[in-house]
Formats: C-alpha cells, sequence, structure tokens
C-alpha cells in the first residue's frame, strides 16, 4: 500500500512540485463527467485515495468532496490545498464512514490494489458509500488490454530555489501475475541549492476489462468501462464506471432502490 513508500511519506512535502495540480485538469474534467453520469443529481463525492489533494483542486468546483488517503502526510497536503474540504484518514480497503455521497471517485490511487481480493475489497467499499442511484468511478493507470511499457518525466520549481524533478520506467516483469513495476528516479533541489536523489520502486495492480467487470458486478454495480484514447506519448486509459441501481422519483427521492 501507499504508505510503504517515501513519495507519499517523508516526501509527501515536495508532491505539489513532483506531480504539479495544474496537470490533472483534464484527467479531473473527464472523472466529472463520469461522475455525473449517475441517475440522481451529483453534488456529494466521496474519493478514495485523495493523495495530495490535486483532483480535488479541480473537482470542488463542481462538487461537495470528502477526500479519503491512507497517508496523513499526504492528508496534510491536501489539506493546505483544499481546506474547505473535508478530509478522513483511512484504508479504501476497509473505509466504512456510516453514510452515504451521490458518488465515489478512485483515481489512480486504486493501482495499488495488488490483488483481486484487495480490489474487490475496495469497489464494496465504494458501493458501501454510494446512494442507489449514484455512480462509482474508477481510473486504474492500467489494465491488460492497454498496458504497454513506458517511462514519463516530470517536475516543477517551487520559485524559492526549491525543484523537484522525476524519471519513470513502467514496464511488467511477469505477464502471469497481476502486477506491473515501475522504477523511478527523483532528484530535489533545496532553497541552499544542494541536491538529494532518491531511487523507489512501485508495483501497482493490472487486471483485465473482464476481471474489473466480474469485480463490480458482484459488488452490486452496473459496470461500464470507457477507454480514453491516447496519443504518442500516452497510451489508451480505460475508465471504470459503475451505477448503483435505484429508481429516482420525480421529487429526487429515491424509491424502489436495488440494494
Amino acid at each position: 500500500m501507499t504508505a510503504e513508500y517515501r513519495f507519499y511519506g517523508d516526501l509527501a512535502e515536495w508532491w505539489p512540485l513532483i506531480s504539479p495540480p495544474d496537470e490533472y485538469a483534464d484527467d479531473a474534467a473527464f472523472a466529472a463527467t463520469a461522475l455525473e453520469s449517475a441517475e440522481l443529481p451529483v453534488r456529494q463525492v466521496l474519493e478514495l485515495g485523495s493523495g495530495g489533494g490535486h483532483n480535488a483542486v479541480h473537482l470542488k468546483q463542481r462538487f461537495a468532496l470528502t477526500l479519503v488517503d491512507l497517508s496523513p502526510q499526504m492528508l496534510e497536503v491536501s489539506r493546505r490545498l483544499n481546506p474547505e474540504c473535508e478530509h478522513v484518514e483511512g484504508d479504501m480497503r476497509e473505509l466504512r464512514l456510516g453514510r452515504d455521497f451521490d458518488a465515489v471517485f478512485v483515481h489512480d490511487a486504486v493501482g495499488y490494489m495488488l490483488t483481486e481480493d484487495d480490489l474487490a475489497r475496495t469497489v464494496a467499499t465504494a458501493f458501501a458509500h454510494c446512494r442507489p442511484g449514484g455512480a462509482a468511478v474508477f481510473v486504474p493507470d492500467h489494465t491488460t488490454e492497454t498496458f504497454a511499457e513506458s517511462t514519463e518525466h516530470g517536475g516543477d520549481d517551487a520559485g524559492d530555489g526549491r525543484g523537484a524533478r522525476f524519471l519513470g520506467w513502467t514496464w511488467d516483469p511477469d505477464p502471469a501475475d497481476s502486477w506491473v513495476q515501475t522504477e523511478y528516479v527523483l532528484l530535489l533541489r533545496e532553497k541552499d541549492g544542494s541536491t538529494e536523489s532518491i531511487h523507489e520502486t512501485h508495483r501497482t495492480g493490472m487486471f483485465s476489462r473482464d476481471v474489473w467487470h466480474r469485480l463490480l458486478t458482484g459488488a452490486g454495480f452496473e459496470p461500464l468501462v470507457l477507454t480514453r484514447q491516447g496519443d504518442a506519448e500516452e497510451p489508451p486509459r480505460d475508465l471504470f464506471i459503475g451505477h448503483r441501481p435505484g429508481r429516482i422519483g420525480i421529487a429526487g427521492d429515491t424509491v424502489n432502490a436495488a440494494g
């Protein structure tokens, strides 16, 4: 899980430079459209694995967000960016808040589910917090059908002398298992010009569309997959929507709701 990685622990304060919020605008807009495919009007949204809150920077303009992450350090980064949002420390496999939402959003943090059991538990968490007539949206980095070995790079400067740059290299060491591997090299520059380099290996889950379909259906969702076409630098990416069955009355009340 994410708590194992320095990126989301003692290095969390660097996250806005490693992966700047502006880079999330397109993904957030695409996700917002999927969230609004729910049968009911979407206002209250639960985000599982919200990280540093970089999707929330954009989504909070349209929704009232409750942000959940396993890392207290990443939640602190998010609180500074999104003070108007509710923040909760919790594991997406186990969380039960005792209330429901119009929609649930799980971005690429779902990739840290390495087994079908962990993924199934996360899908069950989304279902448990989704109102009848609502929707859950999952955006894994990879599926079996879309995966291709790739590299990525990025980073930004703070304007005060601090800066961060990273290189990521992702491949599949064993196509017979359910995860892929990314090697990250991170270079950090402090205000005084001193630098530090960090190497970290991440494993992230990769499952087929059939597995996603089966797990969403098993939880009680009606599943749908959308494929966002990539370009020369980025491969296609699957987005999964689970609609929780329910019939919405004229006044907006849920009646004859399944589940």
